[in-house]
């Protein structure tokens, strides 16, 4: 098991990032929450989780330890691939998630693609219980803002949306209703989030 990969951030991309180790690159999965984590940083240390399937060793990547214990929490639910939960991940940060299962707040988890009816009442069962003992259900998380004009955080936005499951055709409209008329600057990671939520 590979506990953590430090090194120089090669690229960052809102779902994967490449960490250089001595000239080796390491291409590493990410929710919305770690992309928004490591900003402009040089130099990263990344939480890690390998996935082994027949056809693929996939690395996934947490910005802090929570982060990683809710992804393998959420992994551990029938129904709930590496997949979803990150994508999960990318909806709420895990702050949100602990304390929306300790709520019992059914909508709120089911607003994520991906997670239907059954799914979300699923987690809530098996979960509350640690999450309610769980101390750490207060905090806040800083968002990251972007310089960039409209088209170019849409066009990264696209292409999260794409990796996350999302047709093009869908990604393309549900990114254009929430820019449509709105002069708002979005961070990349509010647009990314809104997009998610919708269906």
């Amino acid at each position: 098991m590979i506990a953590y990969i430090e090194g120089k951030l090669a690229h960052k991309d809102p779902t994967f990032v490449v960490v250089d180790v001595q000239g080796i690159g390491y291409h590493i999965r990410v929710s919305l929450h770690t992309f928004s984590q490591l900003k402009d940083l040089e130099r990263v240390k990344i939480h890690t989780f390998l996935h082994i399937k027949e056809d693929a060793h996939t690395l996934f990547g947490f910005a802090d330890l929570m982060e990683k214990e809710m992804f393998l929490h959420l992994t551990s639910i029938s129904g709930i691939g590496p997949g979803t939960a990150l994508v999960v991940l990318s909806s709420m940060n895990p702050i949100e998630l602990k304390e929306a299962i300790a709520r019992e707040d059914v909508k709120t988890i089911q607003s994520v693609k991906g997670i239907g009816l059954k799914t979300a009442q699923r987690v809530i069962l098996e979960l509350k219980d640690k999450m309610k003992k769980d101390a750490l259900l207060a905090g806040s998380d800083s968002k990251q803002n972007f310089s960039v004009s409209h088209n170019s955080i849409r066009s990264e936005a696209l292409t999260a949306l794409i990796t996350l499951g999302f047709t093009k055709t869908v990604a393309e409209k549900n990114l254009d209703l929430i820019l449509k008329g709105n002069s708002n600057s979005f961070t990349l990671e509010d647009l990314i989030k809104q997009a998610l939520k919708m269906s």
